[in-house]
């Protein structure tokens, strides 16, 4: 089964739900058989590779709130992180352009490397004191250690070519499937999931998808030729839908 995630790593609930998801998927009996992929979608594609600036500031003038609201919703991002072991510096960072980063992270995947990758950018973007904005050679730092070639991480950075398509293919298929924010989880095309949900609607997710791949099996009493026992059918016992079913949308 494959499960893709389309995220940003300038998305503190991107940060979040990637920890939750993986709680879930860490429980799920069939983890070894599932594949994570990690699609690209930015939350600023427009934004110039120099446009650096504080995170406080930036948040009040895109929401038009006062600095002081924007620090306030920024410790309680640091409070559900922190629920999830997550360390979370809630003042003194930067944003800026991500347009690199998933380049670099389609690069790792070539190698392998992809979720080691993705995990070193969101630890360096919301727990370390060096920004990863506008610093190629601290991106090419953390590529080598996610256990990639430094000097084929510093090419890529050094042509804008390199997996920009790839890039912006990722964002026209999230705009296909309807995802107008992250993180948006994809199971095996079929599910989708939105947002950082708790890591008990992501265990149902993957159940739910499981179980919609996996061939059926047909449990009767022994010497049960299975035409007996009580059953409802197209004529009435409809079974009622579980309300957390709700939140995950079938892509059937």
């Amino acid at each position: 089964m494959r499960v893709e995630i389309w995220s940003d790593i300038a998305c503190p609930w991107c940060y979040v739900g990637k920890a939750r998801f993986e709680k879930a998927l860490a429980a799920f009996p069939h983890r070894d058989q599932v594949e994570v992929v990690h699609r690209s979608f930015e939350l600023d594609p427009h934004r110039a590779k120099d446009d650096v600036a504080e995170v406080l500031p930036m948040l009040a003038k895109k929401y038009g709130m006062s600095e002081a609201q924007a620090r306030e919703a920024e410790q309680r991002l640091g409070e559900n992180a922190a629920a999830e072991g997550l360390p979370y510096r809630t003042e003194g960072r930067d944003h800026g352009s991500t347009f690199d980063m998933h380049r670099l992270l389609h690069f790792a995947k070539e190698h392998g490397r992809q979720d080691e990758l993705i995990g070193l950018l969101y630890r360096a973007n919301f727990a370390d004191e060096r920004s990863v904005f506008g610093d190629d050679e601290r991106l090419v730092a953390l590529a080598e250690e996610a256990g990639l070639d430094a000097d084929a991480a510093r090419a890529v950075l050094a042509d804008p070519q390199r997996y920009a398509d790839e890039v912006r293919t990722d964002e026209r298929e999230a705009a296909e499937l309807g995802a107008n924010g992250v993180p948006f989880f994809v199971l095996d095309r079929k599910y989708g999931v939105s947002g950082a949900q708790p890591a008990d609607l992501f265990a149902q997710a993957l159940e739910q998808a499981w179980g919609a791949r996996s061939p059926l099996t047909t449990l009767t009493p022994a010497g049960d030729t299975g035409d007996s026992g009580e059953a409802c059918g197209p004529d009435g016992c409809a079974v009622p839908q579980n309300a957390r079913n709700a939140q995950v949308s079938d892509h059937a």
